[in-house]
């Protein structure tokens, strides 16, 4: 993959999540906030933009969206990896997984 063609990919892809953000945000913004893991102020500015707006933001070349999933704990229990009976803890590991999330909505807020 070429540099342009990975510049198109993120721009794309902020695109994509910033269209999402929105009608998340203007459906129920509290869901979104935990959905998301914005701020309320964010979710304000972000449902506020424009269409021409939002357009400028995509085409930056850093990606506006990011993992949540910043740990190895949390990777391991979503992916059942290193898990011995994967089919019988796999709703146990992403309950947990969720639960360590949501948690960190709170930092956020």
């Amino acid at each position: 993959m070429t540099s342009e063609q990975l510049l198109a990919e993120i721009r794309e892809a902020n695109l994509t999540y910033l269209m999402l953000a929105q009608t998340l945000i203007r459906q129920d913004k509290a869901e979104a906030v935990f959905r998301l893991g914005l701020n309320e102020e964010a979710a304000d500015i972000l449902a506020s933009l424009s269409a021409a707006q939002v357009l400028k933001l995509a085409t930056r070349n850093t990606l506006l969206c990011s993992f949540r999933v910043d740990d190895e704990l949390v990777w391991s229990l979503l992916t059942n990896h290193n898990t011995p009976r994967k089919s019988a803890s796999e709703a146990t590991n992403t309950l947990h997984a969720n639960i360590l999330m949501a948690s960190r909505i709170s930092e956020v807020l």
